[in-house]
């Protein structure tokens, strides 16, 4: 089994599930936070990309403050091989699958027990401030996936799950979701049944 952090619309359970294709009942979600990294929304997209913090300086005219180069996110466990692979073809090549040390900021709890009214409340509109590091609680390993591609495709101005929510969410979600593109390829490769093509 497989741990995650997730910092952008799969931070959403409903998106989560949609991607898998499952009903994620096997798996378990907590707010976590990831330090020294910037999250940005990638042009002309909904979706963020992270960077480590010494690579997305340049993108600012200033040194960012502790939560600024922090990015909050959500820690999901029990993900199964299955799960990976359909998650490596959701993000694409456009993002690396790295290790990283998150901090959990909160209990685990199962995805199902997760109504969607407090969707919203994932990230809240003003948190906590972040904790020292003395204060954290023991940092765990989980994968997450590192934008690859070039900062030139990033926007400086940093991404927030809030405002994906507010603005986007509907796009990903229920009905609305039928005519997402960037559910294609990982649908395709779902209907395969794991069979996977050479295509180009």
């Amino acid at each position: 089994m497989t741990s995650a952090f997730f910092y952008g619309t799969l931070m959403h359970p409903e998106i989560l599930k949609r991607v898998i294709g499952n009903d994620g009942s096997h798996l378990q979600m907590c707010p976590a936070l990831l330090l020294e990294y910037t999250r940005h929304q990638v042009k002309n997209e909904d979706y963020p990309g992270i960077l480590p913090y010494s690579q997305s300086r340049a993108m600012f005219d200033h040194d960012l403050d502790s939560e600024e180069k922090s990015v909050r996110g959500s820690l999901v466990t029990g993900l199964s091989d299955e799960d990976v692979r359909l998650l490596d073809v959701f993000e694409g090549d456009q993002y690396t699958r790295e290790s990283v040390s998150v901090y959990p900021l909160g209990p685990l709890a199962n995805i199902r027990d997760i109504p969607p009214i407090e969707v919203k409340s994932l990230v809240p509109t003003t948190p906590h401030p972040i904790p020292t590091l003395s204060e954290l609680a023991n940092p765990v390993d989980a994968a997450t996936y590192v934008w690859c591609i070039g900062s030139s495709e990033l926007r400086a101005q940093l991404w927030t799950f809030e405002e994906f929510v507010k603005l986007n969410a509907w796009k990903w979600i229920g009905s609305s979701s039928t005519d997402n593109k960037d559910y294609d390829e990982v649908d395709r490769r779902r209907a395969m049944e794991g069979i996977i093509d050479a295509r180009s």
